[in-house]
């Protein structure tokens, strides 16, 4: 690809990641969430494979890293949800929520003013909803363009 399309990908790529990061972050504000802003963060990373070859993509980012984020977020996810059953609380309990700290102020009645601390474990599980996602759709993606590049290699 040309110069200026790289250009135009590299500028991009980080408006991309800041939208879905933004996504993932207001997920328990707004719509969107964890899965939806996962997926935009990797539309972030294919737009990166599309603008450079995949080579050159996998120079700067191995599949070992993407399937590293798919296990973090699993792991994080399932670790906020059994981490109630110590605290005293059923399994998947949002047990910061009306606690004092992260993530634990209580929701005031009537009109959202936008609070991000107001979930108790909902952003938590949002985040590790995202990474998981960011790192799925990746690996896909990755082994997708793959397959097509070793078929033209094979014709």
């Amino acid at each position: 690809m040309s110069k200026l399309i790289r250009t135009t990908a590299d500028v991009m790529f980080l408006f991309i990641t800041v939208f879905g990061l933004y996504v993932v972050l207001h997920g328990h504000l707004t719509p969107g969430g964890g899965f939806q802003g996962g997926a935009v963060i990797a539309t972030g990373f294919i737009l990166l494979i599309v603008a450079y070859r995949l080579d050159d993509f996998l120079a700067w980012f191995k599949k070992s890293t993407f399937q590293s984020c798919e296990t973090t977020g699993l792991v994080v996810f399932i670790g906020t949800a059994l981490a109630a059953i110590p605290l005293g609380y059923l399994f998947f309990m949002n047990f910061l929520n009306g606690a004092e700290g992260l993530f634990g102020q209580a929701v005031s009645y009537g009109i959202n003013p936008g609070v991000l601390n107001t979930a108790g474990t909902i952003p938590i599980m949002n985040i590790a909803v995202g990474i998981e996602v960011l790192g799925g759709l990746s690996i896909i993606i990755l082994y997708m363009t793959s397959g097509i590049r070793s078929r033209e290699e094979g014709e």
